[in-house]
Protein backbone atom coordinates (compact mmCIF):
# COMPACT_ATOMS: atom_id res chain seq x y z
CA UNK A 1 0.00 0.00 0.00
CA UNK A 2 1.40 3.08 -0.97
CA UNK A 3 0.86 5.92 2.20
CA UNK A 4 1.83 9.32 1.86
CA UNK A 5 2.21 12.05 4.49
CA UNK A 6 1.67 15.26 3.45
CA UNK A 7 4.86 17.36 4.09
CA UNK A 8 3.92 21.47 5.21
CA UNK A 9 4.92 23.46 7.52
CA UNK A 10 3.17 22.01 10.78
CA UNK A 11 4.41 19.63 14.05
CA UNK A 12 3.71 16.36 14.26
CA UNK A 13 4.31 14.72 10.98
CA UNK A 14 7.34 12.35 12.38
CA UNK A 15 5.03 11.00 15.54
CA UNK A 16 1.98 10.25 12.89
CA UNK A 17 5.29 8.44 10.87
CA UNK A 18 6.27 6.45 13.79
CA UNK A 19 2.72 4.99 14.88
CA UNK A 20 2.24 4.04 11.23
CA UNK A 21 5.85 2.23 11.37
CA UNK A 22 4.74 0.48 14.38
CA UNK A 23 1.89 -1.02 12.48
CA UNK A 24 4.30 -2.20 9.79
CA UNK A 25 3.24 0.37 7.25
CA UNK A 26 5.92 2.35 5.61
CA UNK A 27 5.00 5.76 4.51
CA UNK A 28 6.59 8.58 2.31
CA UNK A 29 6.60 12.07 3.92
CA UNK A 30 6.85 14.26 0.81
CA UNK A 31 4.77 17.77 -0.58
CA UNK A 32 4.96 16.68 -4.32
CA UNK A 33 1.98 17.23 -5.60
CA UNK A 34 2.81 13.83 -8.40
CA UNK A 35 2.86 11.57 -5.22
CA UNK A 36 -0.04 12.66 -3.63
CA UNK A 37 -2.34 12.60 -6.37
CA UNK A 38 -1.06 8.56 -7.04
CA UNK A 39 -0.93 7.63 -3.34
CA UNK A 40 -3.51 5.08 -1.81
CA UNK A 41 -4.46 6.29 1.16
CA UNK A 42 -3.15 10.25 2.18
CA UNK A 43 -2.33 11.48 5.77
CA UNK A 44 -2.67 15.63 6.11
CA UNK A 45 -1.48 15.74 9.82
CA UNK A 46 -1.04 19.15 11.88
CA UNK A 47 0.05 20.80 14.84
CA UNK A 48 0.18 24.83 14.32
CA UNK A 49 -1.20 27.98 13.53
CA UNK A 50 -4.00 28.20 10.97
CA UNK A 51 -2.91 31.49 9.26
CA UNK A 52 1.10 30.98 9.06
CA UNK A 53 -0.13 27.16 7.54
CA UNK A 54 -2.87 28.30 4.81
CA UNK A 55 0.14 30.48 3.76
CA UNK A 56 2.52 27.97 3.06
CA UNK A 57 -0.36 25.30 1.41
CA UNK A 58 -1.32 28.31 -1.14
CA UNK A 59 2.39 28.74 -1.67
CA UNK A 60 2.77 25.07 -2.69
CA UNK A 61 -0.27 24.54 -4.49
CA UNK A 62 -1.42 22.47 -1.95
CA UNK A 63 -4.47 24.67 -1.01
CA UNK A 64 -5.81 23.34 -4.89
CA UNK A 65 -4.70 19.92 -4.86
CA UNK A 66 -6.00 18.72 -1.76
CA UNK A 67 -10.13 19.03 -1.64
CA UNK A 68 -9.37 17.19 -5.26
CA UNK A 69 -8.00 14.59 -3.96
CA UNK A 70 -10.11 11.55 -4.97
CA UNK A 71 -8.54 8.63 -2.52
CA UNK A 72 -9.03 8.35 1.39
CA UNK A 73 -8.08 10.98 2.98
CA UNK A 74 -7.19 11.45 6.65
CA UNK A 75 -6.88 14.95 8.10
CA UNK A 76 -5.47 14.60 11.95
CA UNK A 77 -5.96 17.69 15.03
CA UNK A 78 -4.72 21.23 13.01
CA UNK A 79 -5.54 19.07 9.48
CA UNK A 80 -9.52 18.37 10.50
CA UNK A 81 -9.30 22.55 11.14
CA UNK A 82 -7.74 23.70 7.87
CA UNK A 83 -10.30 21.31 6.30
CA UNK A 84 -13.15 23.43 7.19
CA UNK A 85 -14.28 26.60 5.35
CA UNK A 86 -12.95 28.84 7.85
CA UNK A 87 -11.22 29.65 11.59
CA UNK A 88 -11.17 32.03 14.26
CA UNK A 89 -7.32 31.59 14.80
CA UNK A 90 -6.07 34.37 12.19
CA UNK A 91 -9.38 34.97 10.48
CA UNK A 92 -8.36 32.31 8.08
CA UNK A 93 -10.76 31.29 5.00
CA UNK A 94 -9.58 27.48 4.69
CA UNK A 95 -9.91 24.44 2.40
CA UNK A 96 -13.69 24.42 2.71
CA UNK A 97 -13.81 20.34 2.38
CA UNK A 98 -16.02 20.10 5.35
CA UNK A 99 -18.29 23.41 5.22
CA UNK A 100 -18.02 23.89 9.05
CA UNK A 101 -16.49 27.09 11.34
CA UNK A 102 -13.61 26.94 13.37
CA UNK A 103 -13.89 28.99 16.54
CA UNK A 104 -11.71 29.22 19.92
CA UNK A 105 -12.91 27.86 22.95
CA UNK A 106 -14.75 30.06 25.83
CA UNK A 107 -14.34 29.04 29.16
CA UNK A 108 -17.14 29.09 31.16
CA UNK A 109 -17.38 32.25 33.39
CA UNK A 110 -16.18 31.40 36.61
CA UNK A 111 -14.79 27.79 35.47
CA UNK A 112 -11.36 28.91 34.24
CA UNK A 113 -9.51 26.84 35.99
CA UNK A 114 -11.58 23.74 35.27
CA UNK A 115 -12.27 24.39 31.98
CA UNK A 116 -8.73 25.53 30.84
CA UNK A 117 -7.69 26.22 27.15
CA UNK A 118 -5.85 24.21 25.14
CA UNK A 119 -8.18 21.51 25.73
CA UNK A 120 -5.37 19.16 26.46
CA UNK A 121 -5.41 15.19 27.79
CA UNK A 122 -7.68 12.04 27.54
CA UNK A 123 -11.26 12.55 26.44
CA UNK A 124 -13.86 10.41 25.29
CA UNK A 125 -15.62 10.04 21.86
CA UNK A 126 -19.22 9.44 21.25
CA UNK A 127 -22.03 8.93 18.64
CA UNK A 128 -19.66 7.15 16.10
CA UNK A 129 -20.64 7.17 12.43
CA UNK A 130 -17.92 6.67 10.79
CA UNK A 131 -15.87 3.53 8.73
CA UNK A 132 -13.00 4.36 10.57
CA UNK A 133 -14.92 3.92 13.49
CA UNK A 134 -16.04 0.34 15.06
CA UNK A 135 -18.96 0.29 17.54
CA UNK A 136 -16.55 -0.96 20.41
CA UNK A 137 -14.58 2.34 19.82
CA UNK A 138 -18.03 4.03 21.31
CA UNK A 139 -17.12 6.30 25.02
CA UNK A 140 -13.44 5.09 24.55
CA UNK A 141 -10.69 8.06 25.83
CA UNK A 142 -8.13 9.36 22.84
CA UNK A 143 -6.09 12.39 23.19
CA UNK A 144 -6.66 15.71 22.67
CA UNK A 145 -4.67 19.20 22.13
CA UNK A 146 -6.23 21.98 21.06
CA UNK A 147 -7.76 25.31 21.63
CA UNK A 148 -10.29 25.64 18.05
CA UNK A 149 -12.73 23.49 17.34
CA UNK A 150 -15.51 22.59 15.18
CA UNK A 151 -19.17 22.88 15.83
CA UNK A 152 -21.13 19.67 15.66
CA UNK A 153 -22.49 19.72 12.14
CA UNK A 154 -23.70 17.54 9.36
CA UNK A 155 -20.38 16.19 8.52
CA UNK A 156 -20.07 15.08 12.37
CA UNK A 157 -18.96 11.60 12.71
CA UNK A 158 -17.80 11.74 16.77
CA UNK A 159 -18.48 14.25 19.33
CA UNK A 160 -17.13 15.32 22.62
CA UNK A 161 -17.68 17.58 24.94
CA UNK A 162 -15.50 20.25 26.87
CA UNK A 163 -16.88 23.19 27.58
CA UNK A 164 -19.23 22.39 24.78
CA UNK A 165 -20.13 19.52 22.46
CA UNK A 166 -17.68 19.30 19.59
CA UNK A 167 -16.95 17.67 16.04
CA UNK A 168 -13.81 15.33 17.49
CA UNK A 169 -14.20 13.55 13.66
CA UNK A 170 -15.99 14.99 10.46
CA UNK A 171 -16.45 12.64 7.55
CA UNK A 172 -17.73 13.75 3.84
CA UNK A 173 -17.03 11.15 1.22
CA UNK A 174 -13.57 10.16 0.77
CA UNK A 175 -12.31 13.13 3.29
CA UNK A 176 -11.93 12.01 7.15
CA UNK A 177 -10.79 13.84 10.11
CA UNK A 178 -9.95 14.09 13.74
CA UNK A 179 -9.51 16.36 16.28
CA UNK A 180 -7.63 14.23 18.42
CA UNK A 181 -4.44 12.73 17.58
CA UNK A 182 -4.70 8.68 16.88
CA UNK A 183 -1.17 8.69 16.69
CA UNK A 184 -0.92 9.95 20.67
CA UNK A 185 -3.64 7.46 21.68
CA UNK A 186 -2.79 4.11 22.32
CA UNK A 187 -4.13 0.84 21.12
CA UNK A 188 -7.88 3.09 20.46
CA UNK A 189 -5.78 5.24 18.36
CA UNK A 190 -4.09 2.55 16.65
CA UNK A 191 -7.44 1.03 15.46
CA UNK A 192 -8.29 4.16 14.55
CA UNK A 193 -5.60 4.50 12.19
CA UNK A 194 -5.84 0.99 11.24
CA UNK A 195 -9.62 1.24 10.31
CA UNK A 196 -8.72 4.33 7.99
CA UNK A 197 -6.00 1.84 6.07
CA UNK A 198 -8.45 -0.36 5.64
CA UNK A 199 -10.94 1.50 3.86
CA UNK A 200 -11.31 0.73 -0.44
Amino acid sequence: MNIVIIKYNAGNIESVNNALQRLGVNAEITGDHEKIKTADKVIFPGVGEASTTMAYLKKEGLDKLIPELKQPVLGICLGLQLMCSHSEEGNTPCLGIFDEQVKRFIPESGMEFVTKVPHMGWNTITDLKSDIFDPSLENQFVYFVHSYYAAVGEHTAAVCNYINPFSAALHRDNFYATQFHPEKSGTVGARILENFLKIK
